[in-house]
């Protein structure tokens, strides 16, 4: 892979045989994952677009993609830069569609390269460059313009007025060379692909101005002898490229989270060799089973168990616990997790796509791609947009031309010049990337970009009970057992069960068994079937040959029984003879579950409890926390039929589950949170994905919405507002290219800026 990702940037094509490395599958899982299974396998690859930066880039980029057989889909997100690509081995190699997109005029870079935030310096220096000497040419052109503007007739002779002109002229030479070189080749890359771009009328206005400019020049006495306007061209230069190298900047500090939390991984780490010695390796060489040895300082490449050595772990972009948490001997540690302790040894457990970070960087990549409502319908009228400040240049060109020919030219430049709809494009994608990293840092990933509009508009929350309002594992606090069955026998008998299930009501028999024995139980279970909702049915036996018999283990419609007259969370056990025993569980409710309500109470948002246990332990739990409405004994299907009536009532309904029995609902409320460590991210149905255990985000999430959505609005007012008002003064000749230039950066960097003040915005500022 360093190969292929060490060409130098400015090459207009990179080599074949650079790109022929990337054939290799071993390659493959470093920027992809694959979707099925054989040689006809599709993947889905992510990649980063360069040189790249509005909407209509991102169009091209998906035409020139689509285009490669093989390719099944391409989507294209110009506010974070970046690409997903669906493509099958069996028709086309990553090379193929690289080139493609390299013969468009767009470098591809694979997601996660190690070098591609040198490149980005590279490019934001090159940019900086550019900014300082049209700058610099712009200053010393108006110094030379300037006599022109205050001398009076007499004051300068013939030959030094032109003396200034060739001066001038000299002088725009680097800016139309090397600081517009950006303009010309995306205008150029767009004609010969027969396309409009949004560097196109801007790249027509220099040409124009340039060419009117030097031929006032050259030839003094003709036509356009008067018509000279190097200061007016170096200064909208100047101004476009400050809007430019400012909008890149602000964008890279919003969008590069992603490329921050990807690149946590280390490049190599010591793995232990035959010799039983430590050598330095490349991660991706890495196999289940090895033992790896990770500095202080190091990130852990992999998922695993702590097998020497105690340290302490920075696990705040994986779990959202925002502290170093121990990691002794014997504990399980996470890949993108920091060492920040000692010395330890770990045996590589799951690697790559398995681990919980491949998790979130999928999420994470999957929400940065997505283009929300209003992007697409912005990024629907750009082209049309462009058609129409072509022919309105010419309008005006031709309704001035009989009047003035110079103003005439200066006017379509203008024209030209002020209309960019690149506002509009980024109105909303800045807005909802920027507010989906802030989001990200407070502990919620976004898996769904435009729920954040629909989040926005919630006014009820629907709380699951157990692993949401309480704590992810209750504990087990009474048992009751039918005559000549020992608790702890039946215990037994329920854990040999709940081992075979993720639901923390499992989890909490399971945990107290083995913290009094330390063992699983010896019985062996068959037939095992668990019903969303209900509980878990299987046949027993104490080993091959013994006879065995049917448990249930579940709610007391599910066993067949009376539940008992207590107002907690029960747990039944049953079997052919009927009733065995009865697990009472305590559950302890989250410490921020009473002031996440309130601040709810306090948005005007309705607030409900929907729980499949009994509707006495509902109700306990939602008095604790505050909550006047409270459902239980529910089905999946009950909480989706209760859901479903919200809604119909006219009520924007947000669910808030631990995504094991909830993922009907959590897929049809208007917005969904999932909590829950041991839910499989890539499984998760929600909206959002909480990875802390603090309720307090829900609150504060919809607040983050909110404000998401006032700042999309005014940034979309703003473009609009910008080009009803400046498309008219240009058109009337009032408003000059210098001005015209600057309104076009104006716009553009304004609308970044206003988006850049949701990332300044802390999640964990209480909630408005």
């Amino acid at each position: 892979m360093e190969a292929v990702l060490s060409f130098a940037p400015g090459l207009p094509v990179a080599p074949q045989s650079a790109w022929s490395l990337l054939d290799d599958p071993v390659e493959w899982p470093a920027f992809g994952r694959p979707l099925g299974e054989g040689d006809a396998a599709r993947w889905e690859s992510q990649v980063v677009v360069e040189g790249m930066h509005c909407a209509a880039c991102a169009f091209t980029v998906e035409a020139a993609l689509t285009q490669v057989p093989g390719v099944v889909s391409a989507e294209v997100n110009a506010a974070s830069r970046r690409a997903r690509v669906v493509w099958s081995s069996a028709a086309v190699k990553p090379s193929r569609w690289f080139e493609a997109s390299e013969a468009a005029g767009y470098r591809l870079v694979p997601a996660g390269d190690m070098l591609a935030s040198a490149r980005r310096k590279r490019e934001s220096r090159l940019a900086l460059w550019r900014w300082l000497v049209a700058g610099f040419c712009m200053m010393q052109v108006m110094m030379y313009a300037y006599p022109a503007y205050i001398a009076q007739p007499g004051d300068m002779t013939p030959d030094a007025a032109q003396l200034l002109r060739w001066a001038s002229w000299v002088l725009t030479l680097p800016v139309m060379l090397f600081s517009c070189g950006p303009f010309f080749r995306s205008a150029w890359r767009d004609l010969r692909q027969r396309r409009i771009g949004m560097d196109l009328p801007v790249a027509l206005g220099m040409a124009i101005t340039f060419v009117v400019s030097s031929a006032a020049t050259f030839d003094p006495e003709g036509p356009l002898g008067h018509e000279l306007y190097f200061d007016s061209l170096t200064m909208f230069v100047f101004f476009l490229l400050t809007g430019r190298w400012l909008e890149a900047r602000l964008r890279d500090r919003t969008a590069g989270a992603l490329d921050a939390l990807m690149n946590r991984l280390p490049d190599s780490v010591l793995r232990q060799n035959a010799g039983g010695s430590f050598e330095r390796v490349a991660v991706r060489r890495l196999a289940v089973g090895d033992l790896i040895r990770v500095l202080p300082g190091e990130a852990f490449p992999a998922d695993g168990t702590v097998a020497a050595g105690d340290t302490s772990a920075d696990e705040a972009l994986i779990t959202g616990e925002s502290r170093p948490v121990p990691r002794p001997c014997g504990a399980r540690v996470l890949a993108g997790s920091h060492n920040v302790g000692a010395v330890v040894e770990v045996r590589v457990e799951a690697l790559g796509p398995d681990t919980r970070f491949a998790q979130i960087v999928a999420l994470m990549e999957s929400a940065s791609l997505q283009k929300p409502r209003l992007a697409q319908l912005a990024d629907r009228a750009a082209r049309p947009f462009l058609l129409a400040v072509l022919a309105a240049a010419a309008a005006a060109a031709a309704y001035w031309w009989p009047l003035d020919s110079g103003k005439a030219l200066m006017v379509a430049v203008a024209v030209l010049i002020v209309t960019c709809p690149c506002a509009l494009s980024l109105a909303t994608p800045a807005a909802m990337l920027a507010s989906a990293g802030t989001l990200a840092r407070g502990g919620v990933l976004v898996r769904n970009l435009q729920a954040l509009e629909a989040l926005a508009a919630i006014d009820t929350v629907v709380f699951d009970k157990t692993g949401t309002l309480t704590r992810d594992t209750p504990r087990l606090d009474r048992v009751y057992s039918r005559q000549g069955v020992r608790p702890g026998d039946a215990v037994e008998l329920a854990a040999a069960l709940a081992a075979q299930s993720l639901h923390p009501a499992s989890r909490a028999l399971v945990n107290a068994w083995r913290d009094q024995h330390r063992v699983a139980p010896d019985w062996r279970v068959s037939s095992l079937a668990e019903r969303a909702g209900q509980g878990l049915e299987g046949r027993v036996g104490r080993g091959a040959g013994a006879p065995e018999r049917v448990l249930r283990l579940g709610s007391a419609a599910f066993c067949g029984v009376e539940p008992l007259p207590v107002e907690a969370a029960q747990v039944h056990l049953s079997d052919d003879q009927g009733w065995v025993a009865s697990f009472v569980l305590a559950e302890d409710l989250r410490e921020d579950a009473a002031a996440a309500v309130s601040a709810l109470g306090a948005q005007g948002v309705a607030v409900w409890l929907l729980s499949g246990d009994s509707a006495g332990a509902a109700r306990e739990v939602a008095a604790r926390a505050g909550i006047a409405m409270a459902l239980g004994d529910c089905t999946p299907e009950d909480k989706l039929r209760r859901l479903k009536d919200l809604q119909a009532q006219g009520q924007a309904v947000a669910m808030v589950g631990d995504g094991l029995n909830d993922g009907p609902v959590l897929a049809c409320a208007q917005a969904s949170f999932a909590f829950g460590r041991a839910v499989p991210l890539a499984q998760a149905q929600a909206d959002f994905v909480v990875l802390g255990d603090a309720l307090r985000v829900v609150p504060r999430a919809i607040a983050q919405a909110r404000r998401t959505l006032r700042v999309v609005r005014q940034n979309l007012w703003w473009a609009a507002g910008y080009n009803a008002v400046c498309v008219p003064l240009a058109v009337a000749g009032w408003l000059p290219p210098w001005l015209a230039g600057l309104g076009m950066a104006a716009s553009s960097l304004a609308v970044v800026l206003n988006a850049a003040r949701l990332a300044r915005q802390p999640l964990l500022a209480e909630a408005a």
